[in-house]
């Protein structure tokens, strides 16, 4: 059992619910915009879609916790990896990129305490560092990107927390891409499926990144350009080579297959696409197997 995975067998998970998150229409209504959302999600449909996209979570076994309601977080915190970092030592509470975000690790740190996880460190201003700039590529090794949302200094501070825990750390350059106003983390050009499998959008991704997953002999699931808006390339491991994702991604779907990986699906146009947050965004794994 380690935390230290992104694609180890699901065994606990925490995840925050519409209900929770987004909490009604007029909410939605108030915020969507401010958040930078590609379109107004429906409190209804949410609920629908997550009922579903829980629903698969559940049929695999996996023990669910829920990350609690509370009055200081926007409807961003849906997207629950973003707030914080697991080790098999502890929780690292991050410091967001994003402003309107910045409430939430501090929410998500509450539960932790309130559970009896422990807390291994925290990223602080100037430092910023959110959860989907990060993926584990082996059990001693961290990616940490350099983008918009997680800076050098972000990076800085976790390398000095993860050291004295035997773990490495390297910096992935991000490009600009639509610039400081996008969700662009690197785990939307890069998801582990299994230890040597990994969905990706190379044409976004830094060529020296790239070249390091082949040294390791991951092989590369490419997900072509029209999928890549839709959320093809952020796919939430399970187990490995079992997978969830974000239906309408017919493509790279069957070439998940064509690499032996099963797939499942969920309808996520109200609470993955229009808010730019894939299934590895809606979950926040705490152990794997």
């Amino acid at each position: 059992m380690t935390a230290h995975s992104e694609y180890g067998t699901l065994k606990k998970v925490f995840i925050k619910s519409p209900e929770a998150a987004f909490k009604n229409q007029q909410l939605i209504d108030d915020q969507w915009m401010d958040l930078h959302y590609l379109g107004r999600p429906n409190f209804e449909q949410s609920k629908a879609e997550y009922q579903e996209f829980e629903s698969l979570l559940k049929s695999q076994g996996s023990e669910i916790m829920y990350f609690s309601e509370n009055e200081t977080v926007s409807m961003d915190s849906i997207y629950c990896r973003d707030a914080s970092i697991l080790t098999d030592s502890g929780v690292i509470i991050c410091h967001m990129g994003k402003g309107q975000r910045i409430p939430e690790p501090k929410a998500c740190q509450i539960d932790y305490e309130k559970h009896g996880i422990p807390i291994l460190g925290e990223i602080t201003a100037p430092g910023t560092i959110e959860g989907g700039d990060v993926a584990w590529l082996d059990e001693k090794t961290l990616a940490i990107a350099h983008g918009y949302r997680t800076n050098d200094e972000g990076f800085r501070q976790i390398q000095d927390i993860l050291a004295p825990i035997g773990v490495d750390v390297i910096q992935v350059d991000l490009p600009h891409y639509k610039g400081v106003g996008d969700v662009f983390h690197l785990m939307s050009i890069f998801s582990p499926v299994d230890k040597h499998k990994a969905v990706v959008y190379s044409p976004l991704m830094p060529v020296r990144f790239r070249e390091e997953l082949l040294r390791r002999e991951i092989s590369l699931i490419e997900v072509p350009e029209e999928e890549f808006e839709s959320m093809a390339c952020n796919v939430l491991a399970i187990a490995p080579s079992q997978c969830i994702m974000v239906k309408g991604n017919p493509v790279t779907k069957q070439r998940l297959r064509e690499a032996e990986c099963t797939v499942l699906e969920y309808a996520g146009e109200d609470i993955s696409v229009k808010g730019g947050g894939g299934p590895t965004c809606l979950t926040r794994p705490l152990l794997r197997g």
